[in-house]
């Protein structure tokens, strides 16, 4: 088992951490007294996922989570109800974060909503003096990917972005390997994921039950134009821009970053793109089957080119089928 202390030290440092405060740091390790925790988005990612993980270690580390912030009325009864039980607390819960960050009684936040207000949410725990671990896209547009990096680094905050096979084992083992030189010389690099599953990223039961007056739909839409409600957004809003990029924000940004991390690249040449709404005509905006092509300019000892195809479906003519398990959140 870890010590509370290595554990702060390796989240801090590890792939994947966007800033580090050497007295934030030392701020934590000193504290006698237990880390409290806040929840912004009570969603399936943060329910099956980093629950499981943070119950595991929270007694050790001694942290509490001690509330929770969530605009939709259901999450917040289903998420004090589901955290009560699980942690065997009394969490407070809040409206938004406004009234989170006002009540001044957390240290650090989770952050699980939706793709497009990960940034905006993350620049929020800056200016309220709070540590986070932000679920991975951390920004959909580069305007958001600019002001939170700059939020970050103004801050005395750690921010940890969650990305999931940063914390794999395997994928550690990959890297160590490759980048001892073993594998030989790597010219191209061809990464899929193909999905055969109609309904993914669909919630039609609970669409068909959402009201407006259920949800905060002004502070939904953070920083994106102003429109009128839409359940799907809200719920499907991985089908829809500028809500979510869809493919990209969630399965490249994993096989992207596996080929920078393994290669120590950091920024493309060219990228080009191709793709559509084929298969799933089901009102979505976003793309169903998508190719990418990034070129990193002329070989070097580095990876110099990495193809990242992402079909939902189809490729080169042929079906490929693949069952994914993985929670996806809301």
């Amino acid at each position: 088992m870890a010590t509370r202390r290595k554990f702060i030290k390796s989240t801090a440092f590890a792939a994947g951490a966007l800033a580090f405060s050497a007295k934030s740091y030392a701020r934590i390790l000193g504290a006698n007294d237990r880390v409290r925790i806040g929840v912004v988005g009570f969603s399936d990612r943060f329910k099956y996922s980093l629950l499981p993980a943070f119950s595991a270690l929270r007694k050790e580390m001694n942290f509490e989570i001690v509330a929770l912030s969530d605009i939709w009325n259901r999450r917040r009864d289903e998420g004090r109800a589901h955290l009560n039980e699980k942690l065997g607390g009394d969490v407070a819960v809040f409206e938004n974060n406004d009234a989170l960050y006002n009540s001044k009684s957390v240290d650090a936040v989770f952050i699980s909503t939706a793709d497009f207000q990960h940034a905006v949410h993350t620049i929020e725990a800056m200016k309220a003096g709070c540590d986070a671990y932000t679920e991975k896209p951390l920004a959909e547009t580069m305007a958001d990917a600019r002001a939170v990096l700059a939020a970050v680094r103004g801050s005395k905050q750690i921010v940890q972005i969650g990305s999931q096979r940063r914390s794999g084992e395997n994928y550690h083992a990959a890297a160590d390997y490759i980048q001892s030189g073993k594998f030989g010389p790597i010219v191209m690099v061809e990464l899929m994921w193909n999905v055969n599953q109609p309904g993914r990223w669909r919630r039609p039961d609970l669409v068909k039950n959402l009201k407006e007056s259920d949800v905060d739909w002004k502070r939904f839409l953070v920083n994106r134009p102003i429109v009128n409600f839409d359940p799907r957004k809200y719920l499907e809003y991985r089908l829809f821009w500028p809500y979510s990029s869809g493919i990209p924000g969630q399965w490249m940004s994993h096989q992207i970053d596996t080929v920078h991390w393994f290669s120590g690249l950091e920024h493309l040449r060219s990228v080009v793109a191709n793709g559509g709404i084929y298969q799933w005509k089901d009102g979505r905006t976003n793309a169903d089957t998508m190719t990418v092509v990034f070129d990193y300019g002329p070989p070097t000892t580095r990876l110099p080119v990495s193809r990242c195809s992402l079909p939902r479906v189809f490729r080169i003519g042929r079906v490929k089928r693949r069952n994914c398990t993985t929670p996806t959140a809301v």
